[in-house]
C-alpha cells in the first residue's frame, strides 16, 4: 500500500488532487452510512415503541462519553502516525501504531469492566427520575453496548492508522461489512425473534465483533506502509505513549467534556417527557447528515495536515485546511438547502406521536440553517489545529463554550424560560457560534504553526 509522500520543493503542493479525492469520497461514504444505519436501528427498534426509541438513545448518549475517551487516543495516535509519514520515518510511525492499538485495548476492557455492574444506576443517575420502562429497557441494551467496546474500540484505532497511511478505502468496506451485519442482525432480532432493545443490542455487538477481526487481519498485511503484525509480542513503550497522550488526553478531556455537558443537557430534556426525548433523538439522528461532509474532512485532514506539519511544510498545512474549509461549507450547504424542504417527509418516516413529530420538524429546519453556516469552523476546524498538535487550545475553548454558553443557556432558556427542547438546541447554537470565533481567529492567527509533537 501506498503513502503520499511529500514533495520537497517549497512552491510544490504535497498532495494531488486524486490523493484529496480518493482519501475524503471514501470517508464521506462511510459516514453516511453510519448514519444511514444509525437511523434504520431507530426505525426498526421504533416498531416496539417509544420507550424503546427513547431508551436507546438515552444508552448511546452515555456510550457516546465512554467511546470519546479511546477514540481521542485513536486521534492522538493518528497524528502522531501521520507526522512521522511526513518525515518519512516509517520504523516510528509503526512503533507508534502498535502502540495506539495496545493503549485502545487496555483503556477500553478497564471501561467495560468498570460500567457493566453499575448499568442501571449509571443511567439513573445521569438522567434523573425516568419511566421504569425506558431505564429497563436502556440497562438491557447497556449491557450489549458496554460487552462490544474493546471490538469498537480495536476497529477505531486500526481505522484511523488506515487514514493516517491515505487510505480510506479500507475502512470503507469495513464499515459496509459491519452495517450490513448489524441491519441484517435487527432485522432478525427484532422482527424475527422479538427481541426488542435486546436484539438491537445483539446486532450491534456482532457488527463490531465481525469489523475488528477483518480490520486486524488487514492492518498485518506486510504491505502496509504501517503494519501490525505478531500480536502476542505488542509491548508498552512509555515514550511513544506519551506522545500519542500529548493530543490524545486534551482531546479526550474535551470529548468527555463535551459529551458530559450534552448529557446534562439531554437531562433537561427528560424533564419534558418522552416526547421531547424522541423528538430529540430524531432530530439529532437527521440532522448529523447534515454534519457528516464536516465529520469527514475533519478527519482526513489529520492525514494532510498532520503529514504536512511532519514534513516542516506549514505552509502546505493552512493552503490545504483553507481548501478543505471551502469544501465542508460547499458541501454542507449542498446538503442542508434540499434537506430543509424534506423535513416534513423525512420526519413522518419514524410514525412519532403527533407532538413529536411537529417538535422534531422545527428543530430539524432551524438546524439545517445553523450547520450549513456556523458549524464547519466550530468542529470542522479545530481538527485541523489538532493535526498539528495544537490541542490543548482546542480543549481549552470546548470546555469554556460548552459550560458557559450551551449548558447554562440551555438550562436558562428550556427551564427557567419554559421553551423546553426549543431552549435546549438554541443553547446549542450559541455554542457553535462562539467556539467559531475563537478556532477563526486562532487559525488566522497562525500560532499552532509552532506546535510539535514528534
Amino acid at each position: 500500500m501506498k503513502v503520499n509522500k511529500p514533495m520537497q520543493a517549497a512552491s510544490e503542493p504535497m498532495f494531488t488532487r486524486r490523493f484529496l479525492y480518493t482519501l475524503i469520497i471514501p470517508l464521506v461514504i462511510e459516514q453516511f452510512l453510519a448514519v444511514t444505519i444509525g437511523m434504520a436501528d431507530t426505525v426498526m427498534v421504533a416498531s416496539s415503541g417509544e420507550a424503546a426509541v427513547s431508551a436507546i438513545s438515552l444508552v448511546d448518549s452515555i456510550t457516546i462519553l465512554v467511546v470519546t475517551l479511546f477514540a481521542a487516543f485513536a486521534t492522538g495516535g493518528a497524528v502522531v502516525s501521520s507526522q512521522y509519514l511526513g518525515r518519512k520515518d516509517y520504523a516510528s510511525a509503526n512503533s507508534a501504531a502498535k502502540q495506539l492499538l495496545v493503549l485502545s485495548v487496555v483503556v477500553s476492557t478497564i471501561m467495560m469492566l468498570l460500567c457493566l455492574p453499575f448499568r442501571r444506576q449509571i443511567i439513573s443517575f445521569i438522567f434523573g427520575s425516568i419511566e421504569e420502562q425506558v431505564l429497563s429497557n436502556g440497562s438491557t441494551y447497556f449491557l450489549y453496548i458496554l460487552v462490544s467496546l474493546p471490538f469498537l474500540a480495536t476497529y477505531n484505532a486500526c481505522a484511523s492508522l488506515f487514514r493516517s497511511m491515505g487510505n480510506s478505502k479500507v475502512n470503507l468496506w469495513v464499515s459496509i461489512i459491519m452495517n450490513l451485519v448489524n441491519v441484517i442482525g435487527n432485522a432478525y432480532f427484532i422482527f424475527s425473534l422479538k427481541l426488542g432493545v435486546t436484539g438491537a443490542g445483539l446486532a450491534t455487538l456482532l457488527s463490531r465483533i465481525i469489523g475488528s477481526t477483518i480490520i486486524l487481519i488487514l492492518i498485518a498485511n506486510p504491505m502496509n506502509v504501517i503494519s501490525i503484525r505478531n500480536y502476542r509480542r505488542l509491548e508498552w513503550r512509555t515514550e511513544m505513549i506519551k506522545r500519542i497522550l500529548r493530543i490524545g488526553i486534551p482531546t479526550g478531556i474535551e470529548g468527555s467534556v463535551f459529551q458530559i455537558g450534552k448529557l446534562l443537557v439531554q437531562g433537561f430534556i427528560a424533564v419534558f417527557g418522552t416526547a421531547s426525548i424522541a423528538a430529540n433523538a430524531i432530530s439529532g439522528s437527521v440532522t448529523s447528515f447534515i454534519n457528516i461532509p464536516g465529520g469527514a474532512i475533519g478527519l482526513a485532514s489529520i492525514t494532510v495536515i498532520g503529514q504536512a506539519i511532519g514534513a516542516k511544510r506549514p505552509d502546505q498545512a493552512v493552503h490545504y485546511g483553507k481548501l478543505l474549509l471551502l469544501i465542508t461549507y460547499i458541501a454542507m450547504t449542498a446538503l442542508a438547502i434540499p434537506g430543509y424542504f424534506l423535513t416534513p417527509s423525512i420526519v413522518k418516516i419514524f410514525n412519532l406521536s403527533a407532538d413529536a413529530t411537529a417538535m422534531a420538524s422545527n428543530v430539524i429546519r432551524i438546524t439545517m440553517i445553523f450547520s450549513a453556516t456556523i458549524w464547519p469552523t466550530a468542529f470542522a476546524l479545530p481538527n485541523f489545529l489538532r493535526a498539528a498538535g495544537d490541542a490543548k487550545f482546542t480543549m481549552v475553548v470546548s470546555m469554556f463554550s460548552m459550560w458557559a454558553f450551551r449548558v447554562a443557556m440551555s438550562y436558562f432558556l428550556a427551564i427557567t424560560l419554559n421553551w423546553g427542547i426549543y431552549g435546549v438546541w438554541a443553547g446549542m447554537y450559541i455554542d457553535w457560534f462562539s467556539r467559531s470565533i475563537f478556532f477563526i481567529v486562532r487559525f488566522f492567527g497562525g500560532k499552532w504553526k509552532t506546535k510539535r509533537v514528534i
